[in-house]
């Protein structure tokens, strides 16, 4: 079994904040096998070394680099921790904290040490994270389903979901629609199908309503048609085709899959042709140093950076002026990494993208809430 645990944005937001003389991150590729965990605890060990020879070569006092090095200890010798792992595991470690959080993504080796956190590999994990609603609705039938990255889907639980459609109209869609397709038996048809629709959509949308996660139909097209046209809760435009009832939650959240990759997509493509129209009004750059005055002064909107691209140097924290780096040690640090986190705290979105979903292949593109 995978075990995820993953920060929100706004919670990436704030560990971008966090302020020290000693911030490592480290992330590292693990495996949900038990029995192969100890090739990353020991890769594990390794990458510590290298974090604390920065510290070393920085002059860090020993005592701190000791309550470090203490932390790591414990966490590679917790045998229970090791033994529920996803595909990856980021680490941010101070000399008084830990965090960790297991991501569905795999990632490569990265070890950062500066003031703060490099947090630009957790931000990919959240953009797209691959987790739905999935609404499996027929007229014998309802299910609510959570699907997530790497977890088995589960059927959700929810208070007065009707079991189907007689059981909202009761008999009368047997007695009274004829099925032959004449005229007042499917028009009365259709006002119990209005019926049935409407009873789901109260019943969910104090549940769907609070979560962030997007709902998809399983469905056939009349009652995916109806739903749609009465119902206050937001569905991706695309669907599962065809009746639900004989898919299971497994079947159900593999064809969700396809679904949830085009509406990624289609954010990425959304973003390009809002840069392309901002460019006009010159309110769209993928300069760097544009961008890191436009994240500290909380004028950035929209934001696209690059989860392999590495620019190490300084942002002042007053101006937002950038001082680029020439060289990996403890004391700068990424750059674009801290343009994410001050855009993530002025409620800008921000996806970390792969380099060929960035206009012009820049190591990010931002669209602005003013002219530059």
């Amino acid at each position: 079994m995978y075990y995820v645990d993953m920060p929100s944005a706004k919670e990436i937001g704030d560990l971008n904040l966090v302020r020290t003389d000693a911030a490592i991150s480290i992330y590292l590729p693990t495996t949900p096998l038990s029995r192969e965990v100890e090739a990353s605890r020991i890769n594990l060990g390794n990458l510590v070394k290298k974090a604390v020879s920065q510290l070393e070569a920085k002059g860090l006092d020993k005592r701190r680099i000791a309550l470090l090095q203490e932390q790591f200890d414990d966490l590679t010798a917790d045998l229970d921790f090791w033994s529920h792992q996803a595909n990856s595991l980021a680490i941010l470690a101070t000399p008084e904290t830990l965090h960790t959080y297991r991501m569905a993504n795999k990632l490569k080796d990265i070890v950062e040490v500066s003031d703060r956190f490099h947090l630009k590999p957790l931000l990919r994990a959240v953009t797209f994270p691959h987790t739905a609603h999935i609404l499996a609705l027929s007229e014998n039938a309802v299910r609510l389903i959570e699907v997530s990255a790497d977890l088995p889907a589960r059927e959700v639980s929810v208070a007065d979901m009707p079991e189907d459609l007689t059981s909202v109209v009761g008999d009368a869609t047997i007695k009274n629609y004829t099925g032959t397709g004449h005229r007042h038996g499917a028009q009365e048809h259709g006002s119990y199908l209005a019926r049935y629709v409407r009873r789901i959509n109260s019943v969910l949308r104090p549940v769907l309503m609070r979560s962030d996660r997007p709902l998809i139909l399983a469905s056939a097209k009349p009652l995916e048609a109806l739903f749609r046209s009465l119902s206050a809760i937001p569905a991706l435009p695309d669907a599962i085709a065809g009746n639900p009832e004989h898919l299971s939650n497994a079947e159900l959240a593999s064809a969700a899959r396809p679904v949830l990759d085009a509406h990624y997509a289609g954010q990425i493509k959304d973003f390009h042709r809002l840069f392309d129209e901002r460019a006009g009004q010159n309110r769209s750059t993928t300069d760097i140093s544009d961008a890191a005055r436009l994240a500290t002064f909380g004028g950035i909107d929209r934001l696209l950076i690059d989860i392999d691209s590495v620019v190490d140097g300084f942002v002042d924290d007053e101006t937002g002026e950038v001082d680029f780096g020439s060289h990996e040690d403890a004391t700068s640090y990424g750059i674009i990494d801290e343009i994410a986190g001050r855009a993530l705290r002025s409620g800008a979105k921000v996806m970390a993208v792969r380099k060929d979903d960035i206009p012009g292949r820049h190591d990010l593109a931002v669209i602005s809430r003013y002219p530059i």
